[in-house]
């Protein structure tokens, strides 16, 4: 399908042929009839773009600020190429569309195959062929609305947040300042909820098409403006004043204060920086609000990826019925929209369209995208998203380079050499950190890589050279010419694209963590012996140099060691991934690093775990948190996990104490043993070495690390499972306890389930043999 995207560094918009794409349970497939640019919001984004470095970083300093951070953390040179992915990325344009429902996933209620929707959502409801978006950022259309009117809804909803944030009714005097698209469309609503509208512009087309509507449209002059505002309110003065200019200064808002009677509101809309004076707010008494996007909802995971919808009784104005209000007018006839299309361009031309928006070489208010419908979005086996070729590679299987077959061998042992690899996943860490470190092993033949989005996808294989991308994974799945699956996604997906590789007899590379709760692991476990493929899990740290070096240092020691782990890992926001419930928190995705090289520092597998987090709350999602592991040998290993990151403070500590012997790991750039320096060099955490033994093992010619590496991930969910209860698990990897009867019952899978994984996983299907992860206690403690 078409596209249009931006490349972050230079500004140039393009159309690209991306692959149509995959939905999740929550969203809904929509083939596109229109989409309308938002002509100063995407016009702010293209102008910054196209900036230079130094403009960019004036305009965005939070952005310097983490790439210094970065800097700090990981090293000058990880950092650069941070920057210079962030550069070369391509952005999606659009954020308002109208289309046909093609297919709605299992969670998505009121909308079915057929319904004509407003789609919105920036990422989402993109200038793009066929668009895949939220079910909640979807509402449908009313009988006798026009697409193309349709298509203005989720503009028009942030015209209408605004106009509610500002509480006025039928007889209010409310003046819009700036008549740009946005302002047109907060005019026109006000004037359909029955109140008295003046607007401020200084061009032409605006204020002609404001006074059309019914606007009283006043040129911008200064005090003679002001006069004529506060005759025409009756010499009080604006109830409100929405602002809806877009600039560089703060003036607008200080001109508003002009315009406003005492105690009324003010709300900003556009993109305006403050620089405001005290005086006119402190005189007037003035309330300054701010509207955030389309209303509620936005920007709230809970809300737009997991289709959480808030009861009308507590919250009645959502996103999603902002849309369906603004769509109300338009069926009532008491909203017009399609006297503002100043300019309409087929998808292929939107290159043009943005011009137009850069340069202003001509008047414009809406421009409007509309489509041809060339792509059969189900083209493919069983309905599976169409691969695209990657621009360099266009001609490859043309040529019978590469020939996807539908048909997959499963359960067979598998023969593959580990040639030819398959991509899941096209975010930051897999083209920065675990591709390089592939070529680096060996791996040369990458044939397609699969995004959920399609565009990534496509990004990622005309940047890194593979043949081809897909959105959804069947595709790649299936394709029998594939040896090796490499899955780098959410976690919450790990296990499942696992285990459906290895079913399939494939060498399969996931990142960690491997599963997220036990029945999850059990599958794959079962897939493994099944498919008769190699697997590894991208604990990386074991085989970096330091450990290697630590791992041979400490061979011939007498006795078990005493380990501990001291890592500084940084807040994150309140909105990261690592603190979406589902996805497992940091325990599970980042705690089971350390686990792992606790293990491989000791030789010896966990036998039992006691996690404790810092204070309460959701204990999985805890970011302060102490973990003591005790290993078969008898070995103790303490992890003290801090979100804390002092600029002073290594991220990593890694000290071990074996009799006389002391090793201290520096942040994997420096292995100290007894105080002499015994290995020292650039940041390794072992990606490559880690990358060259999969090889090696697809190949059959090196020790098989399964195991150890599926034992720590058990004892990495026993940890989860002790976080949540206080109490010590062991993880099966020494057999029930004779001394405790009730440890030779395993905590089944369901427990286990309810207390490693939270409630929004609890209405997965579970399966399999129980996860030999037993609490250790006696039947006192359980009063």
């Amino acid at each position: 399908m078409k596209q249009v995207v931006q490349v972050a560094g230079g500004g140039d918009v393009r159309v690209v042929e991306t692959p149509v794409p995959a939905i999740e349970a929550t969203e809904v497939l929509v083939e596109t009839i229109a989409t309308i640019v938002s002509s100063g919001t995407e016009r702010a984004m293209t102008t910054l773009a196209r900036s230079g470095l130094l403009a960019k970083a004036r305009a965005r300093p939070d952005l310097v600020r983490r790439v210094g951070e970065k800097a700090r953390a990981d090293g000058i040179g990880e950092a650069v190429r941070s920057v210079r992915d962030r550069l070369t990325s391509e952005l999606p344009l659009g954020y308002s569309g109208a289309g046909r429902v093609l297919r709605a996933g299992s969670a998505v209620a009121g909308i079915r195959p057929g319904d004509l929707v407003a789609t919105g959502g920036a990422g989402w409801a993109n200038h793009a062929e066929y668009q895949a978006v939220p079910g909640l950022l979807c509402a449908r259309v009313p009988d006798g609305v026009a697409a193309t009117d349709a298509a203005f809804a989720t503009i028009a909803a942030i015209a209408l947040h605004g106009l509610r944030l500002a509480e006025v009714g039928p007889g209010a005097k409310v003046v819009v300042v700036g008549l740009g698209l946005i302002g047109q469309l907060a005019a026109r609503i006000a004037l359909a909820s029955g109140c008295d509208v003046a607007g401020v512009d200084i061009a032409d087309l605006p204020l002609a098409a404001a006074a059309t509507a019914g606007v009283r449209a006043l040129r911008e002059s200064g005090d003679a403006t002001t006069a004529e505002v506060r005759e025409w309110s009756r010499g009080r003065g604006a109830d409100a004043v929405l602002i809806c200019a877009a600039g560089r200064s703060g003036d607008p808002v200080m001109r508003a204060t002009e315009l406003a009677r005492d105690r009324a509101q003010l709300v900003v809309v556009g993109d305006v920086p403050l620089g405001l004076a005290r005086g006119p707010f402190y005189e007037k008494e003035l309330v300054l609000r701010f509207a955030r996007s389309y209303g509620p909802g936005r920007y709230e995971r809970g809300y737009e990826r997991w289709g959480v919808d808030y009861p009308a009784g507590q919250v009645r104005w959502t996103e999603g019925r902002n849309q369906e209000a603004v769509l109300d007018l338009l069926a009532a006839g008491r909203l017009t929209v399609g006297d503002l299309v100043t300019h309409t361009f087929p998808i292929e031309r939107a290159a043009a369209a943005y011009d137009l928006v850069a340069t202003r070489r001509e008047p414009y208010l809406a421009i409007r995208f509309d489509y041809p419908h060339r792509v059969d979005p189900t083209a493919g086996p069983a309905g599976r998203p169409v691969v695209a070729e990657a621009a360099d590679r266009r001609g490859a299987r043309q040529r019978g380079e590469h020939t996807p077959q539908a048909t997959a061998r499963v359960g067979t042992p598998s023969r593959r050499r580990g040639d030819r690899v398959g991509w899941i996943g096209a975010g930051n860490f897999s083209g920065s950190v675990l591709l390089p470190a592939f070529r680096a092993a060996g791996f040369d033949r990458f044939t397609t890589v699969a995004s959920a989005g399609g565009r990534s996808a496509r990004a990622f294989a005309d940047r890194h050279g593979f043949h081809g991308a897909a959105s959804g994974v069947d595709e790649l799945l299936d394709d029998d010419d594939i040896d090796v699956v490499v899955i780098a996604t959410p976690h919450s997906t790990h296990a499942r694209l696992a285990a459906a590789a290895l079913e399939r007899g494939r060498h399969v590379w996931c990142e960690k963590p491997l599963a997220l709760d036990a029945a999850e692991l059990a599958m794959v476990e079962r897939a493994a012996s099944a498919g008769g493929g190699v697997l590894m899990v991208g604990l990386n740290r074991r085989f970096s140099p330091a450990v290697v070096e630590a791992q041979r240092r400490l061979a011939e020691r007498d006795g078990p060691l005493s380990v501990v782990y001291r890592v500084a890992a940084g807040p994150v926001p309140a909105d990261h991934w690592y603190s979406d419930r589902i996805e497992g928190g940091r325990l599970l995705g980042e705690v089971c690093h350390f686990v792992d090289t606790c293990a491989a520092l000791a030789g010896s597998r966990v036998e039992a775990v006691t996690a404790l987090p810092s204070r309460n709350g959701e204990a999985l999602l805890a970011e302060d948190l102490a973990v003591t592991l005790r290993h078969m040998d008898g070995t103790l290993s303490t992890i003290a996990y801090s979100s804390a990151r002092p600029r002073a403070c290594r991220k990593e500590t890694v000290e071990a104490l074996a009799g006389r012997r002391h090793l201290r790991i520096d942040d994997f750039r420096e292995l100290v043993v007894d105080g002499t320096s015994a290995w020292k060099g650039s940041q390794d955490k072992g990606h490559r070495a880690a990358a060259a033994a999969f090889l090696r093992m697809c190949r059959g010619g090196a020790a098989d690390v399964t195991a150890e590496l599926l034992a720590s991930s058990r004892a990495t969910l026993a940890a989860a499972a002790s976080l949540g209860v206080g109490l010590p698990f062991l993880t099966g990897a020494a057999g029930p306890d004779p001394a405790d009867p009730d440890s030779e019952k395993d905590l089944s899978t369901e427990t286990a389930a309810a207390v490693a994984v939270p409630a929004a996983r609890a209405a997965e299907p579970d399966g399999g043999p129980d996860l030999p992860v037993s609490p250790v206690h006696s039947k006192e403690s359980e009063i």
